[in-house]
């Protein structure tokens, strides 16, 4: 059986009572805490960034999650593995030497992940997919909480499952957007 993780996203948390935020995740069965970093250029809008992750990190000792939703995101990675992050995950679109930059956020101490927008075309990642720790299906146009689920997704998730297993993979499988069953 494959393990579920539940990573809820901070993009939602009352950020005057982010620890007690995530204290309240952590209570209900939150596995990880996924980090939204959106830098109002590859994305529309602004969130948070490493002081952010910091403030997280001295509340918990669950996996931070970060996704860097932002232009040339490898000058950034280092900060953010100072910060505590755990996970340090690109998109495939801003980061024309993808392979350069997941190893160098191996060589940070992180796990590397790469994520891929609606849409772009799924072969975009097939490259990188023995190389990257988790692969993030956007099931949403980045940028903005509270969108409608894109259909389509899901066949995109199956595909990239079928080619994570036909490469005997450890990588996790990271949906990101809202499914409203």
């Amino acid at each position: 059986m494959t393990k579920h993780i539940i990573a809820p996203s901070i993009l939602a948390a009352d950020m005057t009572q982010l620890g007690n935020e995530i204290s309240a995740a952590e209570s209900a069965g939150a596995d990880w805490i996924h980090v939204d970093v959106m830098d109002g250029r590859f994305v529309p809008n602004i969130t948070m960034g490493q002081f952010i992750v910091e403030a997280c990190r001295r509340v918990t000792q669950l996996p931070l999650d970060v996704h860097l939703m932002i232009e040339k995101p490898e000058e950034h990675l280092e900060t953010f593995a100072k910060a505590g992050a755990s996970r340090l995950t690109v998109h495939i679109e801003t980061c024309p030497h993808i392979h350069r930059t997941l190893q160098y956020i191996k060589s940070l101490g992180c796990k590397a992940g790469v994520a891929i927008n609606p849409g772009t075309a799924i072969g975009a990642v097939d490259a990188v997919l023995g190389e990257a720790d988790l692969v993030l299906i956007m099931s949403v146009n980045p940028g903005f909480g509270g969108q409608k689920f894109i259909p389509e997704s899901i066949a995109r998730i199956s595909q990239i499952r079928k080619q994570l297993d036909a490469l005997a993979s450890s990588a996790w499988l990271e949906v990101d957007g809202w499914f409203d069953a």
